[in-house]
């Protein structure tokens, strides 16, 4: 499926008119409870870039959403000895900020201090978003960056919104005829109102699909505040957990079946699937939870053990569901392969995890693209693309 990726793209020459590398502004961190997922998920990216190609700037968003400088060190950004990282410990200081341009056509990226000259750290071509999560990965950032003419890696404001609302990217799923399970959503103000109330709506809907039900953020990702409940009892305590990474939650049906993956990829002529992987049942944890995911590494099979009909069957509702929702660069879509052979789209990551022992980046392996040459491609693939209306 590989292919030698293409040449840089060009880019505006430097001031004095030479010509240059383009210019890779590697965003992370952020306000999310996904902070450290995307701390480590930019090291494995900044370790992956092809420095011969390309200039790269490091730029980190502290929890508190102050844009900090950081230090071109990726071996520091790993999950080491059970302790995460974070944009406070590798900040070069602790009240700098970085300042992004926001008029059209200025890429030019500025670094203040409190009682110093700003100083110029030169034009970004292209901002590469490793952001996991609300503030980053749901359209905010995508938003500034559309404002400013900058090139980005990605989803656009409205495939990245929809695909961080679970209940919105399940409408959007369904209106395309795409298969999604039973759900129901609890509103900010429902849950604020009349807790009795809306309580019993998911008693209602276990009463329908049975128990245990999950109750999970609507706009979180990494498997983060996401509870499996048994019963009733158990109820008022997922649903606060929930509620501390998002005031809306969804409830959603157990589903009985295969948890399948499949990455999808925007090639020259479009988007293309990987080979699926499977997420085989974790032993030591009730589902493929946070610490399933990284702190444990709980490891997938790739390429999915599938027939070939199933086989092609997810593949082609991955891209059917990146082109639902007007996705770009890439998407990871996750599945359940059901006891009686159909499958569910349970949701779709527009920025998965990034780390080379990830699943996107395994698929992908598998597929024939190495891990420098997707990353690579994601970044030619935003130089290409126009900003704005398209």
């Amino acid at each position: 499926m590989s292919s030698q990726s293409p040449a840089p793209s060009p880019v505006p020459p430097s001031s004095g008119g030479e010509p240059r590398k383009p210019r890779v502004a590697v965003v992370f961190g952020g306000r999310s409870s996904e902070h450290t997922i995307s701390v480590v998920t930019a090291g494995a990216v900044l370790r992956a870039i092809d420095r011969d190609k390309y200039d790269v700037l490091p730029i980190g968003i502290t929890s508190e959403g102050r844009w900090a400088l950081t230090a071109d060190e990726p071996e520091r950004m790993a999950i080491a000895d059970r302790v995460l990282p974070s944009v406070e410990g590798l900040a070069e200081t602790a009240e700098g900020s970085v300042l992004l341009p926001v008029e059209q056509g200025n890429r030019e990226v500025v670094y203040a201090e409190p009682g110093a000259v700003p100083k110029a750290l030169g034009e970004v071509d292209v901002v590469f978003p490793m952001l996991h999560g609300p503030y980053g990965e749901d359209g905010t950032l995508q938003g500034l960056l559309e404002l400013s003419g900058v090139p980005y890696v990605g989803a656009g404001v409205l495939a990245s919104a929809v695909g961080m609302d679970k209940d919105y990217m399940k409408r959007v799923f369904a209106s395309f005829g795409l298969p999604v399970g039973p759900y129901e959503v609890i509103r900010p103000r429902e849950w604020e109102q009349d807790p009795a109330a809306a309580r019993k709506k998911i008693v209602d809907f276990a009463g329908d699909h049975g128990w245990p039900v999950f109750v999970k953020p609507a706009r979180a990702g990494s498997s983060i505040g996401i509870s499996k409940v048994e019963n009733l009892a158990g109820l008022d305590e997922a649903i606060e957990e929930a509620r501390r990474h998002d005031p809306k939650i969804l409830v959603e049906a157990l589903l009985r079946g295969r948890e399948i993956e499949c990455g999808v990829l925007e090639f020259e002529d479009g988007p293309r699937a990987s080979v699926p992987a499977e997420i085989p049942p974790v032993s030591t944890h009730d589902f493929y939870d946070f610490e399933a995911k990284y702190i444990d590494a709980a490891d997938g099979v790739v390429p999915a053990p599938l027939t070939e009909e199933q086989t092609a069957r997810v593949r082609e509702l991955a891209v059917r569901a990146f082109e639902a929702v007007s996705c770009e660069g890439l998407v990871r879509a996750d599945f359940f392969l059901l006891d009686s052979g159909e499958f569910v789209i349970n949701e779709i990551n527009t920025m998965p995890g990034f780390t080379p022992i990830s699943m996107y980046p395994r698929m992908w392996e598998a597929s024939g693209v190495s891990y420098p040459e997707l990353v690579d491609r994601l970044i030619q693939a935003a130089l290409r693309r126009p900003t704005g209306l398209r």
